[in-house]
């Protein structure tokens, strides 16, 4: 199954966070932060208003908790509007 957007909507996969710190320090589970950066999976097509200017597998910065997030053959997605999208990561 895909997953196609509508209007100025976009769909991302979270990049796993990092496991390990700077000073090689092993972090659990439970002391990741949810990651803030992710890769787009597919964009809508905009609207007439709202010109699309991301573009599949950029990788963005999101904010903390935006979006709807689904499941879709045991993957998880993140479906979020194009204004949620903070910056293109290069």
């Amino acid at each position: 199954m895909t997953i196609k957007p509508l209007a100025d909507r976009v769909v991302i996969k979270m990049v796993e966070a990092e496991e390990t710190t700077k000073s090689g320090i092993i972090l659990a589970g439970s002391a990741k932060e949810k990651p803030q950066v992710a890769e787009i999976v597919a964009v809508g097509p905009g609207t007439k208003d709202v010109e699309m200017f991301v573009k599949v597998g950029d990788r963005v910065l999101t904010s903390k908790y935006s979006g709807t997030e689904v499941k879709v053959d045991s993957q998880e997605y993140t479906i979020l509007r194009q204004d949620d999208i903070l910056a293109v990561v290069e």
